[in-house]
C-alpha cells in the first residue's frame, strides 16, 4: 500500500467532540517529523431495507457524508499545521477496519486518539484499548491525548515530541 520505510501517524475521524485534539496532535507531530498523516473514516453500513435501491441510497449518502467530513478536517489540518492528511474511507464496523488498516499499511508506527473529558470516561475506543491487547497482530503505540487538555498545550506538546521524534529512515 504504502512505503513502509516514510513513517506515518493514523487519527480516526469521527465527530465526537475531542477528534480535533487527536487531529491537532497528529497534524503537528507529522510537521515537526516529516511523517504522514492518515485518516481514518469508518462508514457503518446501513440497516438493510426492504428494496435495495434504499439501502443502496443510504450507503451513498453515508459515503458522501464521509467524503465532506474527511474533507472539512483535511481542510482544518491544512490551515492549522500545513500538513496534508491522506483519507481513509472503509465501510464496516471500526475496530475491523481499523485492524485491516494497520495489517495493509506497514508504515503506521502510532495511532493517535483524544479521551473524552468529563464523567463519562474517555470514549469506547480508548476503554476497549484499556482491556485488550491492542489493535492487532501488529504491534502499535497508541498515544492519547487528555480531553482536559487546552489547544495551546496539545500544541506544545505535539511540537516539542516532533523535534526530537525523528523518522530514522529519513538520516
Amino acid at each position: 500500500m504504502s512505503d513502509p520505510s516514510v513513517f506515518a501517524c493514523l487519527v480516526i475521524a469521527d465527530e465526537s467532540e475531542e477528534f480535533p485534539d487527536a487531529l491537532i496532535y497528529a497534524g503537528l507531530l507529522c510537521k515537526g517529523t516529516g511523517w504522514r498523516l492518515v485518516m481514518l473514516r469508518v462508514i457503518e453500513p446501513p440497516d438493510p431495507a426492504p428494496w435495495a435501491s434504499i439501502t443502496e441510497e443510504m450507503r451513498r449518502q453515508a459515503q458522501d457524508a464521509a467524503e465532506s467530513l474527511t474533507q472539512r478536517f483535511a481542510a482544518e489540518v491544512w490551515a492549522e499545521c500545513g500538513v496534508t492528511a491522506e483519507p481513509v474511507l472503509r465501510e464496516g464496523d471500526l475496530k475491523p477496519e481499523l485492524r485491516k488498516v494497520l495489517e495493509q499499511d506497514a508504515s503506521i508506527k502510532l495511532v493517535v486518539l483524544a479521551s473524552a473529558a468529563g464523567p463519562g470516561g474517555p470514549g469506547p475506543l480508548v476503554t476497549q484499548l484499556g482491556k485488550r491487547e491492542g489493535l492487532g497482530p501488529r504491534p502499535v503505540p497508541v498515544l492519547v491525548v487528555p480531553g482536559a487538555l487546552s489547544r495551546e498545550e496539545i500544541r506544545k506538546l505535539a511540537l516539542s515530541a516532533g523535534l526530537t521524534g525523528a523518522n530514522p529512515a529519513a538520516t
